[in-house]
């Protein structure tokens, strides 16, 4: 309608379009940003300005990158042929996708489709919920979760949110949601020598505080993303397995951003040998040309709701509306393909471990850079106002870096509005597609916004 009339476009968005994540006073002073096109991993907006995006969308969404003709026509073709029929039915596309996916999740075999991360991850809950009253008369119906994680936006998943400032204001939540602590060994909640068996035994402590016969499930994420981009100290995993085990605690292992390729691996978890009994995955999944998101199980959990009797209302009483549109796992099916022929699970670690290389270089030259970590194409650098305290630089200066990349064209994110004193830290999560001019721009970008805020301090 507005193909050569992009302000109208602007007029229209101002007036109607409420924005994710955005305080709509900034739009008394500027126009919105319009992305009107994207290719491979750069994007233009309505003032034809060129951005190379080291975010995948914004939140760690488009993989494979933009413009992939291939999942378009997939879409497309399936749309015309049979675009939807609910869930309780099925699908070529899902059928096909489900049988693909779980190749590469051994040990998982069951798929539910939905719409989103945070419908994702509320579907686990429920199932949660659902086995402790069928087979433990109600008890097991705690869902732990970690200090800095982040599930989603409903208010169930809010109420196992770790970022205070994400759940401000929606409360009261849903009970029975039990917070554990972070696992950042940067900011060190014990002086211990082995930081990760130390973590992982303060879940424990927390199980044994409410009770292990009213814990059902421990909900963590392989990497925590926007509470900071932590990867896990060595031991961690293993141990949080061996307690689960030992406890009888379903092992949820919410996978919406790291799934699908982003630290090198399919999936997180498969970076440290563990065995959830769920991974919920979205964002990459489909790259973001269609709506889609997956929880993915075992038999036995899948054989809790087949096998109970039925005076127990046995099969699990859910729908997902969009869980029957076949877009998803057409555009699901093309995207797992480009990754597998073009070797992006390879290149995400080379990649990855370029940019890693490049973080570390001016973690020497700036003194604002407190702590670089990641995994794959999945990297975080933390921000200090004191190397020796540790001191997070504030928000405000955090902001002024991306501000400056930004000017520069580059598109970086960083922790926001999330965790009390503790929104320090730089994201970088560029597609998978990325080569070593793209990784070297983004160092460049971030190079020149630390040098233009420390010059300014």
């Amino acid at each position: 309608m507005y193909d050569n009339d992009l302000s109208a476009v602007v007029s229209a968005d101002r007036a109607h379009v409420w924005h994710h994540m955005f305080q709509h006073q900034l739009l008394e002073s500027r126009d919105p940003r319009i992305i009107v096109e994207g290719k491979g991993m750069l994007v233009w907006d309505q003032n034809g300005r060129e951005f190379l995006d080291a975010v995948s969308g914004g939140v760690w969404t488009v993989n494979v990158g933009y413009g992939r003709e291939r999942i378009a026509n997939a879409v497309r073709d399936q749309l015309i042929k049979m675009n939807y029929f609910a869930g309780s039915a099925g699908s070529i596309p899902a059928a096909t996708f489900a049988e693909k996916l779980t190749e590469k999740t051994p040990g998982l075999s069951r798929v539910y489709y939905c719409n989103s991360g945070s419908e994702a991850n509320e579907k686990a809950f429920k199932m949660v919920r659902q086995i402790a009253h069928q087979r433990y008369g109600g008890k097991k119906s705690k869902i732990l979760y970690r200090d800095r994680d982040y599930h989603g936006t409903t208010i169930a998943t809010l109420s196992a949110c770790g970022q205070q400032q994400r759940a401000t204001h929606y409360g009261p939540f849903v009970p029975d949601f039990v917070q554990v602590p972070h696992c950042l060994e940067y900011r060190k909640q014990w002086d211990v020598e082995n930081y990760g068996l130390r973590a992982a035994e303060a879940i424990e402590e927390v199980i044994l505080r409410e009770g292990p016969d009213t814990v059902g499930a421990l909900c963590l994420e392989p990497v925590t993303a926007g509470g900071g981009v932590i990867t896990p100290p060595e031991g961690y995993w293993e141990k949080v397995q061996e307690i689960c085990q030992k406890y009888d605690i379903l092992l949820h292992i919410d996978e919406v951003v790291c799934g699908m390729g982003r630290t090198g691996e399919w999936f997180g978890y498969q970076n440290y040998g563990i065995k959830p009994d769920f991974i919920t995955a979205a964002k990459g999944v489909a790259s973001g040309y269609a709506a889609i998101a997956v929880l993915i199980t075992t038999d036995e959990v899948f054989s809790m709701f087949k096998d109970a009797p039925e005076d127990q209302l046995n099969h699990f009483r859910d729908i997902s509306t969009f869980g029957g549109c076949t877009a998803g796992p057409a555009a699901a099916l093309e995207n797992m393909a480009i990754i597998e022929e073009e070797g992006l699970l390879a290149n995400t670690t080379a990649m990855g471990a370029r940019l890693m290389e490049g973080l570390a270089m001016l973690e020497d030259k700036h003194p604002l850079i407190g702590n670089i970590r990641g995994k794959g194409l999945f990297c975080g650098a933390e921000l200090v106002a004191d190397r020796e305290t540790k001191e997070p630089l504030a928000e405000k200066l955090v902001q002024a870096v991306v501000a400056e990349c930004d000017k520069q064209g580059v598109i970086i994110g960083a922790t926001m509005r999330s965790i009390p004193g503790f929104n320090n830290t730089l994201c970088f999560s560029p597609a998978l597609i990325s080569g070593p001019s793209e990784i070297d721009r983004i160092l460049d970008a971030v190079d020149n916004g630390l040098t233009t805020v420390e010059s300014a301090l």
